[in-house]
């Protein structure tokens, strides 16, 4: 059999593929700090707009946001903010 026949595997686990919500909301807020932006405000109107434009590209900051679903992102405000609120 050549080397030709042969397929190649390539593995990749679903965990080193995804990124967290929490890292994806840091790195954004990074981006949005860098750019000058107030990264509270333009989270929200991310958040409730769905609209990619209140996130800049800076740091690939746009596409890494949408790669999760804006209720997930929602989600882990919530499961952070009570986190450190209830005991």
């Amino acid at each position: 059999m050549s080397s030709m026949d042969k397929t190649m595997k390539f593995d990749v686990k679903a965990d080193e593929m995804e990124t967290s919500s929490q890292d994806i909301l840091l790195t954004v807020y990074d981006a949005l700090v860098d750019k000058e932006y107030n990264p509270i405000n333009q989270i929200v109107g991310y958040l409730l707009s769905g609209d990619p434009a209140y996130i800049p590209r800076h740091n690939n900051a746009r596409s890494l946001i949408r790669k999760k679903e804006r209720d997930e992102l929602i989600e882990e405000l919530v499961r952070s903010y009570l986190s450190q609120h209830r005991t």
